[in-house]
């Protein structure tokens, strides 16, 4: 009995060896090497450290579920750069018919992703993604919580559509 346990667990890890392009995120990985470009800032409302804040949420998302190796340079199999397009904050909701209740900060990137082992893969597109928060709150109460949320959404939307492709 023990020795039949032992032989279909050695057989589920020699399959999941062999099939080396998939992750347990499910994502397909066929190259070895990324390169990240810091996104460039070209929304109207500049928050200085939004540009850092977002390529670090991506970078990290890809690297902790691909094993992707980051390179400096270009050379790398994969290339992710792109823009903040757009940073607003907008009313969500209103109390009584003239005073706000919500508020709704919203960042758009649009991202450039480069599969050097896979161009059919590669994909120019804008990911948009927003989180309310009371009217009653400045909007620099809660920022870095708000950009640190969107940022997470952010990288797994550009995740999702680079190596899931749901």
């Amino acid at each position: 009995m023990k020795a039949s346990i032992l032989i279909f667990l050695i057989t589920i890890c020699l399959n999941l060896g062999a099939c080396g392009v998939y992750s347990f995120s499910g994502a397909s990985i066929e190259g070895k090497s990324i390169h990240f470009s810091t996104l460039d800032n070209h929304a109207s409302n500049v928050v200085p450290t939004l540009s850092a804040s977002l390529t670090n949420k991506i970078r990290s998302r890809i690297l902790s579920q691909t094993g992707l190796t980051p390179l400096n340079s270009g050379d790398a199999d994969y290339d992710v750069s792109g823009s903040i397009t757009s940073y607003v904050v907008t009313v969500s909701a209103l109390q009584n018919t003239q005073v706000a209740a919500q508020n709704r900060l919203s960042i758009t990137i649009n991202i450039d992703f480069k599969n050097r082992v896979n161009p059919k893969a590669n994909f120019t597109q804008a990911f948009t993604q927003f989180s309310d928060f009371p009217a009653a709150q400045n909007l620099q109460q809660v920022q870095d919580r708000l950009i640190d949320d969107i940022g997470t959404r952010l990288a797994d939307d550009v995740f999702n559509k680079a190596f899931v492709n749901w």
